[in-house]
């Protein structure tokens, strides 16, 4: 369960993508400035 791991939360914010473990924020979507989290 790290970077390489598809379905875990941290796996998608690496690859870039989202899904059930990492939601989309249903409130504010219009912007395109999207925060990308550095993970160490």
């Amino acid at each position: 369960m790290g970077k390489g791991d598809k379905k875990s939360k941290k796996g998608k914010i690496v690859k870039g993508t989202y899904g059930n473990s990492r939601r989309r924020k249903a409130n504010k979507q219009k912007g395109a400035s999207e925060k990308k989290e550095a993970t160490a």
